[in-house]
């Protein structure tokens, strides 16, 4: 495989995440703010993928896509790591008041409103085990290993590995 079809392989492989997704989404699996935080760097790699796929190969779009990837991969890891009760999520998306006998009962109101609708710490769907997140993390993962695998295979092309 070439670095190219690395690269457009990458980027589909992005794309593909964010499609399901999304039909998850369509399911009736309404996202939480870490899953959505979780699209964005698909969405750049996918967009990398497209650019090599138009371009050509090019160092700096091997580079931007394994850049997402490694982000969307430490993003997974987290929000996995959030459903698995391993540490804290963000306060406004765990669940959790911090100094409920402190407030008064417009301030918990106004939270109670402002507080998002899906948490981010329970598990919505999972396979053999493994969330949502869990399986992002494993898929962005590889996808982070084919787009090194992109930037090494042009170099070896070249004799420079």
């Amino acid at each position: 495989m070439t670095p190219r079809q690395m690269g457009m392989a990458a980027g589909a492989g992005s794309a593909l995440l964010l499609a399901a997704a999304l039909g998850f989404q369509a399911a009736g699996y309404a996202p939480c703010e870490l899953c959505i935080l979780q699209r964005w760097p698909h969405l750049a790699a996918a967009v990398a993928g497209a650019l090599v796929a138009v371009l050509g190969w090019r160092r700096w779009l091997a580079a931007l896509g394994l850049v997402a990837a490694l982000a969307a991969f430490g993003l997974a890891v987290y929000h996995a790591g959030v459903e698995m009760q391993l540490w804290a999520g963000p306060q406004h998306c765990s669940g959790g008041v911090s100094n409920l006998a402190a407030m008064s009962t417009q301030d918990l109101l106004a939270a109670i409103n402002a507080a998002p609708v899906v948490r981010c710490d329970q598990v919505a769907w999972s396979l053999f085990g493994i969330s949502m997140a869990g399986w992002n993390a494993i898929c962005s993962a590889g996808l982070a290993a084919l787009w090194l695998a992109c930037l090494r295979g042009r170099d070896r092309q070249r004799g420079l590995a």
